[in-house]
């Protein structure tokens, strides 16, 4: 009950106080946020003027309000004994300064430069002059201006289909409104085109050739705009049976070019093939070639089975009754050298011929050796 009494008495003698003194903040509190956009700077205003009686040091204080009552406000700049304390360590330190060299002759105004988002609250100017107090709270709103927007089209661009226009801005504080005008030809909107300012798009239904032009959308919002321009062309619908037609062709002559391809690759592939098995069965039907000495032993056996396919049974007699020579050599006589070889007797050669001759023989030259086996 005492502490409650204590507490209304201080509230009595305060407002005594100030009813009193001539101390007053003359700036009128503004209702409405001040916004400002992003990047810019800003000036709160505070001005006062003082009385004859507010006699004690003045004392000039600028904080941030804080969000949550549980923790303090935070200074973030101060006058006190003709001077100017701006290194607080909060988030607008080094940007924020008195508006006038001198608060002292009513000017309390502090200037933000540079603002950022995280710089949006509640700011309070406190103007002490013994006895007289006063303050004056006002709320920043920092907003970011909108992005500049991208525009494009949804659907087809063909008479007769429905063209969707779209304006998007990625960035920016709402609340954003768009707005869409044509500024070639008429410069009016088609007339069956409904335009939305929130989304930011325009229908255009139905939509004909006098609809192509240039359009042009901004993206707005409190503190700045952007815009950005799309080109429009809406054309005949296109001859999809002659692209068709014309496809299935270009297929056919692309696949028609690749069989006649691999058919000529099978073929000149069977070609070769066939001409490395044709050489192949040539070399099989040559026989290996004979040496010198088998050449000669075959001759003289041929002749020999010759002579005695003519000779009649009458003829067996004699042909059994002639001398050694008549017989055929043996293969050890043609390998032995030629100085081995036997010498016949002229008479033999002779007789030898006769023979033959009598049994229906063909008689053939030798050319004479000598000793050392040169042909004479």
């Amino acid at each position: 009950m005492e502490l409650s009494a204590a507490r209304l008495c201080v509230s009595l003698l305060s407002l005594f106080a100030g009813l009193t003194s001539g101390l007053e903040i003359t700036s009128s509190s503004a209702s409405t946020p001040t916004e400002v956009a992003s990047g810019q700077s800003v000036k709160l205003d505070c001005q006062f003027t003082l009385a004859s009686e507010d006699s004690g040091p003045l004392d000039i204080e600028w904080s941030l309000v804080a969000s949550d009552n549980q923790k303090d406000d935070q200074v973030i700049i101060l006058y006190s004994g003709d001077r100017a304390y701006e290194d607080y360590d909060t988030p607008v330190k080094g940007r924020v300064h008195f508006n006038s060299p001198d608060p002292k002759n009513g000017d309390a105004s502090i200037n933000v430069l540079t603002v950022k988002s995280t710089d949006t609250g509640t700011y309070q100017c406190k103007v002490k002059k013994a006895p007289g107090v006063r303050n004056k709270k006002m709320q920043l709103l920092v907003m970011e201006k909108p992005s500049k927007p991208r525009c494009y089209t949804e659907g087809s661009t063909h008479e007769g289909k429905d063209v969707v226009l779209r304006c998007t801005s990625d960035a920016g504080s709402k609340p954003m409104k768009y707005s869409w005008e044509k500024t070639t030809g008429s410069k009016v909107l088609p007339a069956s085109s409904v335009l939305d300012p929130v989304s930011g798009t325009v229908n255009v239904k139905n939509a004909s050739a006098s609809a192509s032009g240039t359009y042009r959308c901004t993206a707005t919002n409190r503190v700045g705009a952007e815009q950005c321009v799309l080109d429009l062309s809406v054309t005949a619908i296109p001859n999809t049976a002659g692209i068709v037609a014309g496809s299935i062709i270009a297929v056919l002559l692309i696949l028609l070019i690749i069989a006649i391809i691999l058919f000529c690759f099978c073929r000149a592939r069977n070609r070769k093939k066939y001409e490395k098995e044709i050489c192949n069965e040539i070399r099989e039907d040559v026989p290996p070639p004979k040496s010198r000495a088998s050449t000669a032993r075959s001759f003289t056996v041929a002749s020999q089975r010759s002579s005695l396919g003519s000779m009649s049974p009458s003829n067996l007699h004699e042909y059994a009754l002639k001398p050694q020579y008549d017989k055929i050599p043996s293969s050890e006589e043609y390998d032995r050298p030629p100085s081995q070889a036997p010498v016949l007797p002229p008479s033999a050669g002779k007789m030898a011929g006769y023979n033959l001759s009598r049994m229906g023989g063909i008689p053939v030259m030798v050319p004479a050796q000598t000793r050392d086996g040169s042909i004479v």
